[in-house]
């Protein structure tokens, strides 16, 4: 675990620019909200610094069903503005769920066929919910799905009103989101967590039982997941679990 944010964060980034520096045509799984604005920041300055996402191709995990891209609320508004302004990834290579397609099913469908013709993912970043969901996979969601529609929790809107003004009203009722399946085919997962609100999911994630209702749960099915914790999100942990990366 990491003494702070800044600690995880940079550690968080490392791990990815070493992804890149041996492998130029990497694909990266990315996630949006508060817990990888960090990574984010770190990945502009290092491109500051010489590294190069001129052949990197990116999948996020999830966007507002009905949101178009420049809403302000959209997880692709959010990428522009906190990472993709600031490297050199081709537009081209860039993959983000359409919310306002008029066949969402074929959306899907189409998602899945464009992350097997990448090669699959390298590193797929992930944070968890208060609820332990990854991506927008609530409670329930079968292990087995790939990307699809799904209808948020009330918890994950209340969660996320503050990205609407803070009026639940204006946050959307579903989501197209990458599915649990195809989350766990990533050659390696980096969930990231910070603050004491994470502490609970965290601990029953990486301790308690395999089980739909905590989805984040079947990373420790996963062979190759680095968990990246501040104090305060580790602080429920009761063992010295192998998944999570201490600072050295």
């Amino acid at each position: 675990m990491f003494s702070g944010k800044d600690a995880l964060d940079n550690f968080a980034a490392t791990i990815i620019k070493e992804q890149i520096e041996a492998h130029s045509a990497s694909v990266l799984g990315l996630a949006t909200g508060s817990t990888p604005l960090g990574l984010y920041d770190r990945l502009q300055q290092m491109h500051r610094h010489g590294l190069d996402f001129s052949g990197v191709t990116t999948f996020n995990l999830d966007e507002y069903l009905g949101l178009s891209g420049d809403h302000p609320a959209s997880y692709r508004h959010y990428m522009q503005e906190h990472l993709f302004a600031g490297i050199n990834v081709p537009k081209s290579n860039i993959h983000i769920p359409d919310g306002t397609a008029n066949d969402v099913e074929a959306e899907c469908a189409a998602y899945e066929k464009a992350i097997m013709a990448a090669g699959g993912i390298d590193i797929q970043v992930t944070g968890i919910g208060h609820n332990g969901h990854i991506g927008f996979n609530e409670p329930g969601t079968e292990f087995g799905c790939t990307t699809h529609v799904v209808t948020l929790d009330e918890s994950t809107r209340q969660a996320n009103a503050r990205f609407f003004d803070n009026s639940l009203e204006q946050v959307p009722r579903q989501a197209v989101t990458m599915g649990i399946k195809t989350i766990m085919q990533a050659r390696k997962i980096l969930l990231l967590a910070s603050g004491k609100d994470k502490a609970e999911a965290v601990a029953g994630a990486l301790e308690g039982s395999v089980t739909t209702r905590l989805p984040a749960s079947v990373l420790q099915l996963h062979p190759r997941v680095v968990v990246l914790l501040d104090e305060a999100a580790a602080a429920g942990l009761a063992h010295d679990n192998p998944m999570v990366k201490h600072l050295a």
